[in-house]
């Protein structure tokens, strides 16, 4: 099993504590891990498109990687509270 980046460990955390049942169930299913490797994939593959563009536009490096967290975040890691 490959071991999670920050964004994968980022994400158990804040699932845990705000998705608990979509956790269970991820954990029942055996597929948590696999849920957990994709957000960050998916997060640091949209970053880059994100920081690329953001820097062309005139960004500097560190500007561009904080408006691509803050623009990516919440679709993959950061997910809404379950009701």
């Amino acid at each position: 099993m490959t071991p999670l980046t920050q964004y994968g460990r980022m994400a158990e955390k804040h699932w845990r504590e705000h998705r608990p049942k979509m956790v269970r169930e991820l954990e029942r299913k055996g597929l948590l891990h696999q849920l957990l490797q994709e957000a960050e994939e998916m997060t640091k593959t949209e970053m880059v498109t994100l920081r690329t563009d953001l820097m062309q536009r005139g960004s500097t490096a560190q500007q561009a990687q904080t408006q691509a967290w803050e623009m990516v975040r919440e679709k993959y890691i950061l997910l809404a509270p379950e009701e």
